[in-house]
């Protein structure tokens, strides 16, 4: 399995046999100056109805789009559902939780997730070997929450997402107060890692992508 961060919460997976999975695609805008998507997939996930999360009309070619518990091009996914904000949803909305295999590899996207998982949540999660996750806070979980969100479901390689960059003026932060006092980081050279089922790390790994946009 291929993984490429195009930006924000928007990765391009793509399988050993092909198929290729776009996780909510993001609109353009004055606040938001990565480049477009231009991309093709086979399958797009939306997480929650939000311009930077739903721009399913960038992604090229006729992809079917999941926006819960469905299985498409043989892939079962599994939505569990949560919040955008820490008050039930009042403020933001809610948000889904994407879960899913491939390549025998367990992938958890937690889209804009704005509160700790509660036990049942986590339990429906189950076993995360690759987990996205937000870190930026103000819209969605913060570099605290982020940490305990991940010593919850305990993956094996987990990958930061939204969050500040050089190409956005949201108030969010950068990724670096996630990273601060960790010792189990990779600064991938590249927008792009590949994971192999049989190689996964023994204990849990944080990989910084660079945006591919």
């Amino acid at each position: 399995m291929k993984i490429k961060w195009l930006a924000h919460a928007a990765f391009l997976i793509t399988s050993d046999s092909g198929t290729r999975i776009i996780t909510d695609p993001y609109e353009t805008g004055d606040r938001f100056r990565h480049d477009n998507i231009e991309e093709s997939a086979d399958i797009v996930t939306v997480s929650h109805d939000h311009g930077d999360h739903n721009n399913v009309a960038a992604v090229r070619g006729n992809p079917q789009v999941v926006r819960g518990a469905t299985e498409a091009k043989g892939i079962k996914f599994k939505g569990v559902a949560t919040a955008h904000d820490n008050t039930g949803g009042s403020e933001r909305g809610s948000n889904i939780i994407f879960c899913f295999e491939v390549d025998g590899i367990s992938v958890c996207h937690a889209g804009d997730l704005g509160h700790l998982l509660t036990d049942e949540q986590a339990a429906a999660i189950g076993k995360v070997d690759v987990l996205f996750v937000p870190v930026g806070g103000f819209f969605t979980i913060d570099a605290m929450a982020a940490d305990r969100v991940c010593d919850r479901l305990k993956p094996k390689v987990i990958i930061p997402m939204h969050y500040k960059t050089d190409k956005m003026a949201l108030p969010i932060s950068g990724v670096d107060e996630f990273l601060k006092g960790k010792d189990n980081v990779t600064r991938v050279d590249g927008s792009e890692i590949e994971i192999k089922a049989g190689e996964l790390p023994g204990s849990a790994q944080i990989m910084v992508l660079k945006a591919a946009l």
